[in-house]
């Protein structure tokens, strides 16, 4: 029995839009939570953000109106008229020049002037084929998922092939498409030279690759930052960090249910909040660094902006090594059930990172201590409580009590 169009009021949709915000939990898992597609809540997710500024604004003065209505009546008439024309111009062309998958994006539950009926027949297609919901991946996919990570990070070389073939066991057999579908969509690729395999997307601004033979060697001169897919028990969630070049000091970073843009300036804002701007900010051509509202924060802070070059992980080979040590060290040994506890563990292993770990291409030292990290933190702190002043050898930390005032009130995205 067709149970009809589901209708949400603005309440509902709000709470399921303030959990997504809280990152809590996974999107399948608020899907599942909730019975919604995960599209649909990662619309509502967005409407929260861009509406939010709007309830600020309330209580302000209107500007004042038209006082001749009749005028103002004329005038619309005539905006009706010229608006029919270039309306039936609009779906004559429309149609033509796109394409169904195109035109399905356009149809909108959420619009309270034309019923979906009505969109699907201006659009000219199927009403059908608009509430067909595909389902998630299964928990057999979401596993293959995770263990093409893992290869991925090992053996970056291996295409699809290769890889069901390493994943192809004698009980379970698995085909080189559904290996090259779940590829596709955690955006891993094999790293290999093929010809003519620079040419992006036509509509994204794009900018040149400016470490080329670059001698980098002091702080600051170049930042590292990129996305990494994080598995789950169900679900994935998306890591954002970024990373100094010279130091191999992880800045900040930034966890969330949903790949947008929101999340990525978050880790860039903390980061120069704290430690000022870079000479140069390095990323890949990902769509979250492509965007107008990223490129426009990076441009406007006085940022040099220079992305990789395609199919070149190499290039932003800081990020990626850490990629591998986070996921090799922390995030596959303990394989945590929920977003809050991979919160805490991220941030657990990003201080012992920074602070502990002796990384071998900075003679043994740790990266805080070539970036000098206690200074930066201490002075950024002292804006919000009064520190105790310590001497040169109070300042040699221990593991155990290091950061316990971080952990409490975190200056950074941990």
């Amino acid at each position: 029995m067709n149970k009809g169009r589901r209708k949400f009021n603005a309440a509902f949709k709000a709470k399921v839009a303030v959990e997504a915000l809280k990152e809590q939990l996974t999107l399948a898992e608020l899907a599942e939570k909730y019975d919604l597609h995960p599209t649909q809540i990662t619309e509502w997710k967005k409407q929260l953000l861009s509406g939010s500024e709007q309830v600020f604004d309330q209580g302000k003065k209107a500007d004042s109106e038209a006082t001749d209505h009749q005028e103002e009546k004329d005038e619309l008439y005539k905006q009706i008229g010229q608006l029919k024309v270039e309306n039936d111009w609009l779906k004559k062309n429309l149609n033509r020049s796109m394409g169904r998958t195109g035109r399905m994006a356009i149809v909108s539950k959420d619009d309270t002037e034309l019923s979906i009926v009505r969109q699907c027949q201006l659009l000219e297609v199927s009403r059908s084929s608009h509430y067909h919901e595909p389902k998630g991946e299964s928990k057999q996919n979401l596993e293959l998922m995770a263990q093409i990570d893992r290869l991925h990070l090992e053996h970056p070389y291996f295409g699809a092939v290769r890889m069901a073939k390493h994943l192809s066991t004698d009980d379970l057999v698995v085909n080189v498409k559904r290996i090259r579908r779940l590829m596709r969509k955690m955006d891993i690729s094999a790293i290999y030279p093929v010809p003519n395999t620079s040419e992006a997307y036509k509509y994204h601004q794009k900018y040149p690759y400016l470490l080329k033979g670059l001698n980098i060697d002091r702080n600051n001169q170049v930042w590292s930052m990129d996305i990494t897919y994080i598995p789950m028990a169900k679900g994935f969630m998306y890591l954002c960090a970024i990373i100094d070049w010279h130091s191999r000091y992880l800045l900040s970073w930034t966890l969330s249910n949903t790949m947008t843009v929101d999340f990525c300036l978050e880790a860039l804002q903390k980061a120069v909040s704290i430690y000022g701007t870079p000479e140069i900010l390095n990323t890949d051509q990902g769509s979250q660094f492509t965007s107008e509202e990223f490129t426009s924060a990076v441009l406007n802070a006085e940022i040099k902006f220079s992305m990789d070059g395609v199919g070149r992980a190499t290039d932003n080979i800081c990020i990626e090594r850490f990629w591998r040590s986070i996921k090799y060290e922390n995030i596959y040994l303990n394989a945590y059930d929920s977003t809050l506890e991979l919160y805490k563990g991220i941030h657990r292993y990003v201080e012992f990172y920074n602070w502990e770990r002796k990384h071998q291409s900075l003679g043994y030292v740790t990266p805080a201590d070539v970036y000098g990290a206690a200074d930066k933190l201490s002075t950024y702190s002292q804006q919000f409580t009064k520190r105790k002043k310590v001497t040169k050898k109070e300042k040699v930390y221990n593991s155990s009590n290091r950061f316990d005032s971080l952990i409490n009130n975190p200056p950074i995205a941990v």
